[in-house]
């Protein structure tokens, strides 16, 4: 398999690393022989050659700050026209997240379907935008379009949804779904002001410097708009649920839930409600009984309400360089492997 990497940094730099140590597990288990022909990044440069790069190479000069297109096999253009230059079987697109438009990576995603190119990507914004159209475009070419952490980043949420509860009715899904906020919300309970919570969130580097989509719940509800549309077969927009974040939660409120036995969370919710889906993101008392309320750091939580089995909660990272390179490395299984 030959892969394209659009976007070379905490999530593609990851996947570069997993690929690297395993190689062998993936020939073995997966039949998977994967050779990285061509990266593309706004900072760094791109690269290409047909034959495969030199991963460890390529990692050592980005570690080291420096530009990849430095190295032999410098690609002159942008991510597009190596798309359309590139002889590739799947894309990885993890470039940032614009919630407003998706873009550039809507445009890196029509290319390589267009191309009849597999694509998984981490980005949040085509997905959330544009999941069905996408869906549709990769039926129509005969090729995968798979996007496993555009939600719990490694944490498989959506396989699980999708294979391992098939067969059940799933009328709820409800969790944690930003890791910055869960761990703004611990770190108040613990005593510290909002203001002090989230400085401590910034300089662990959990939270960016404006920290807008984290605290006031965009993140979350990009999130539950994927879930939305992926399980509930809906064709919703982020503005079409109601969203409020954490900065009107005061320590003072925190104490009042926490003595009542409940503990604040910032909760993304779909459900079924008769004939209509529903979905919200906003600030919960939940009860410290329920296994979302134990889940404290910056660590995510799902919980599905199932028909046959109840309830089932998968708890796991929603971040992270390593775990969020995981989810691409799922999706490229899922696309070309065998066993």
């Amino acid at each position: 398999m030959k892969l394209l990497l659009i976007g070379f940094g905490t999530v593609g730099q990851g996947l570069a690393e997993l690929l690297i140590e395993k190689r062998n597990t993936l020939l073995e288990q997966y039949k998977l022989d994967i050779q990285v022909v061509g990266i593309s990044d706004m900072l760094k440069g791109s690269l290409y050659d047909a034959k495969g790069l030199d991963l460890d190479k390529v990692l050592e000069v980005a570690k080291a700050g420096k530009k990849i297109s430095d190295l032999p096999g410098a690609f002159e253009g942008d991510a597009l026209a190596l798309i359309a230059k590139a002889r590739a079987d799947m894309m990885v697109e993890a470039t940032y997240t614009d919630i407003k438009t998706g873009e550039p990576a809507t445009s890196h995603i029509r290319a390589a379907l267009n191309k009849k190119m597999h694509v998984t990507t981490t980005n949040k914004g085509p997905t959330a935008l544009f999941l069905s159209e996408l869906n549709e475009l990769a039926k129509k070419k005969g090729v995968k379009f798979l996007y496993e952490g555009t939600v719990m980043s490694g944490s498989p949420m959506l396989n699980l949804a999708r294979e391992t509860l098939a067969g059940c009715n799933i009328t709820q899904v409800k969790g944690i779904l930003n890791g910055t906020t869960n761990y703004i919300l611990t770190r108040m309970e613990e005593g510290l002001a909002y203001e002090d919570a989230l400085k401590k969130a910034q300089e662990l580097g959990y939270a960016e410097a404006v920290p807008d989509a984290d605290v006031l719940g965009w993140d979350a509800l990009a999130k539950v708009t994927i879930i939305a549309n992926a399980m509930f077969g809906v064709k919703a927009k982020p503005d079409d649920f109601p969203c409020r974040g954490i900065t009107e939660i005061t320590a003072e409120a925190i104490a009042d839930a926490k003595a009542r036995g409940k503990r604040f969370k910032l909760i993304g919710k779909v459900w079924r409600e008769g004939d209509a889906v529903k979905a919200s993101v906003a600030p919960e008392e939940v009860d410290m009984s329920h296994p979302l309320a134990g889940v404290m750091g910056g660590t995510n939580a799902i919980t599905f309400t199932t028909d046959i089995l109840g309830d089932v909660t998968i708890v796991g990272p929603g971040a992270g360089r390593s775990e969020t390179g995981y989810s691409a490395l799922i999706d490229i299984i899922h696309a070309g492997g065998k066993r």
